[in-house]
């Protein structure tokens, strides 16, 4: 049998770096990036795992369910970990990291999440940096939500550690990732005896054999059809410009919350100021008689193709998602979400 996804030429070490420096222009980045054959969790415990330790003491900030996870790999590591928890509907301030900060002058290390798809809150990475940075802590952000959703620029804001993946706002697959690794990060990985080595998790081994060799050498077989889908979904995003990908994503934001309290059927938005709120997707919060499942259900029942999740876990009762990302960033995805869901809770 022949198809278009067969039998494809290998992936050379040369297309493999040219499309990592392409990462790189997406981010706006002189750091050294890295590209990890795996969804994002794959560079996440990767980060935590190098860089963090017995001797590591972590500010972990919990704006949602990946927030606590950083914390239980901090945990796992050795790590003394001091968690900053805000509720699910808002965003962490600059204020309460320094306050946490200055609580702990020992920390050194600060995990965060810069956009929640779960719980749809965002946070402000950038002021967050500036105090990271004047602590001198080493800072971590999970922007796999954000890129291309909204602004992001690790090397401007002081992040050392950012990990992406493309399968949200980027529009692409979700088997691989990338990181963008500040010098300060790799000696903190370096200095790290309990840091992955000959391990799937480890960014040294891609430092040394692959960054400090001369890229010439791949460690292992990429994935190929990802590896082809991440570059695509660069280029679609340089043809259209990135400042067009992020309006799009606002604008559809802005459209849920705003459309959501129209309805007039009890909709509210879950992220209660719309500064907080994500570009990425939009929570709501169901009326209190209402099962937030069974509207999403019956919605997707009318639509089967909208972007519509019940809330994970607890809050599967409480919270309607509208993952309105990649190529659903759009008016008439936001429309027919919206009119589904009026349907829904009519009935």
């Amino acid at each position: 049998m022949t198809h278009p996804l067969l039998d494809l030429a290998p992936l050379t070490a040369d297309r493999f770096a040219a499309i990592e420096r392409r990462v790189a222009g997406l981010l706006d980045t002189e750091q050294d990036v890295v590209i990890t054959q795996g969804e994002a969790l794959l560079p996440l415990e990767g980060c935590i795992r190098s860089a963090a330790g017995p001797g590591t003491t972590a500010l972990n900030v919990i704006t949602g369910p990946y927030g606590q996870t950083f914390g239980d790999w901090l945990r796992d590591c050795g790590a003394k970990v001091v968690d900053l928890a805000v509720p699910y509907h808002a965003a962490v301030s600059p204020e309460q990291v320094e306050e946490a900060l200055a609580g702990h002058p020992e920390i050194d290390f600060v995990s965060l999440v810069h956009a929640e798809a779960a719980t749809g809150n965002t946070n402000p990475v950038a002021e967050i940096g500036e105090v990271v940075t004047r602590h001198g802590a080493l800072f971590m952000v999970d922007a796999v939500a954000s890129v291309a959703a909204e602004p992001l620029l690790p090397d401007a804001w002081g992040v050392d550690l950012c990990v992406i993946g493309a399968q949200k706002a980027m529009g692409g697959p979700a088997g691989v990732s990338a990181v963008s690794v500040s010098e300060r990060a790799w000696q903190r990985m370096a200095a790290n005896p309990r840091a992955p080595r000959r391990s799937y998790l480890s960014l040294l081994d891609w430092k040394e054999r692959w960054i400090d060799a001369g890229r010439k050498a791949l460690l292992h077989a990429p994935a190929q059809l990802e590896m082809l889908a991440l570059e695509a979904c660069i280029e679609r995003i340089e043809a259209d410009g990135l400042d067009t990908v992020t309006a799009r994503h606002a604008t559809a934001a802005r459209a849920v919350r705003e459309g959501a309290v129209a309805l007039g059927a009890g909709l509210e938005p879950y992220v209660h100021e719309a500064r907080h709120a994500a570009p990425v997707a939009t929570t709501l919060r169901v009326p209190d008689a209402v099962d937030a499942s069974a509207v999403v259900a019956r919605a997707l029942a009318l639509d089967p193709g909208l972007p519509l999740v019940a809330g994970g876990g607890a809050l599967a009762h409480e919270m309607i998602r509208v993952n309105h990302y990649g190529p659903d960033a759009t008016t008439e995805t936001v429309e027919r979400s919206l009119a589904a869901l009026g349907r829904a809770l009519t009935a």
